[in-house]
């Protein structure tokens, strides 16, 4: 196999650098110099992450798809920390990307399975107040385009980035209690019957029927049934911006055909 290499990072000081080769070995060179210093050896795949430290220029972190994270000590060549990322029932999970906090204590990795793996010193009591999975429950929804070839929301028609802000969800879809929902921003100050999500069910493309959030829960939907949600008043009142745009650019377009000005072009 023709050796390649995958990644290359500088060290702290900018005296070393690393490269990542496709043979699974991490090298170690004289920046000055170009001298090979060390073969770091102990990946199983390929990498694709390196990151350096961001104060000890002797610490070099890296990552691959065989689902391992070690941390290097560059100067020496030598293995100081290893962490095998191995899923329950799934095998090991690759390892995608890693990023030090700025005072060094702490790493976070993100794996192929979607999760957020963080290491670091002290207890992990502060992240016990979240739960362990969270989705957006727009993340997986359809998306079509327009005849602008905009992209919009399928369900509600609209453009995701002026949608209301999403529920919190679990990996099934099943919603957070509205503690977790006021995490989301924009939801910080929400009544708690804006934060309870209304459950629908909806046909896949494979034709099996799914459970899934559909918008916001109405309010006092007593005997009259009247009130509608804040949700789906938002999303009319957007379909409605959006429709008098349309028109809009329709009839500008059309005067400037009429009065021999040419193509129009969109502001």
């Amino acid at each position: 196999m023709k050796p390649k290499v995958t990644m290359i990072a500088w060290n702290q000081n900018d005296n070393y650098v690393v490269t990542a080769v496709n043979n699974h070995l991490l090298k170690v060179w004289n920046s000055s110099t170009g001298q090979l210093l060390h073969d770091l050896v102990g990946h199983a795949d390929e990498v694709f992450v390196l990151e350096t430290h961001p104060f000890d220029s002797r610490i070099m972190l890296s990552a691959g798809h065989d689902g391992n994270i070690f941390i290097w000590d560059i100067t020496k060549g030598t293995k100081m920390k290893h962490y095998f990322n191995m899923i329950e029932g799934q095998g090991h999970g690759a390892v995608f990307d890693c990023k030090f906090s700025p005072d060094g204590q702490h790493f976070a990795c993100t794996d192929s399975h979607g999760h957020l793996l963080i290491f670091g010193f002290g207890c992990s009591r502060p992240y016990e107040k979240i739960p362990d999975q969270m989705f957006f429950h727009t993340d997986y929804r359809p998306l079509i385009r327009d005849s602008n070839n905009y992209v919009l929301d399928e369900q509600t028609q609209q453009a995701p980035h002026l949608m209301p802000p999403p529920f919190l969800v679990d990996v099934d879809g099943n919603p957070h209690p509205t503690k977790y929902q006021r995490l989301v921003p924009g939801r910080e100050n929400c009544a708690d019957e804006h934060l309870i999500p209304q459950l629908g069910y909806v046909a896949t493309s494979d034709g099996e029927v799914v459970e899934q959030v559909i918008g916001q829960q109405t309010i006092d939907q007593d005997e009259q049934g009247l009130e509608l949600s804040i949700l789906d008043g938002m999303i009319r009142q957007l379909q409605q911006q959006q429709d008098q745009r349309i028109g809009a650019d329709q009839e500008t377009a059309s005067s400037s055909l009429q009065n021999g000005e040419g193509t129009p072009r969109r502001g």
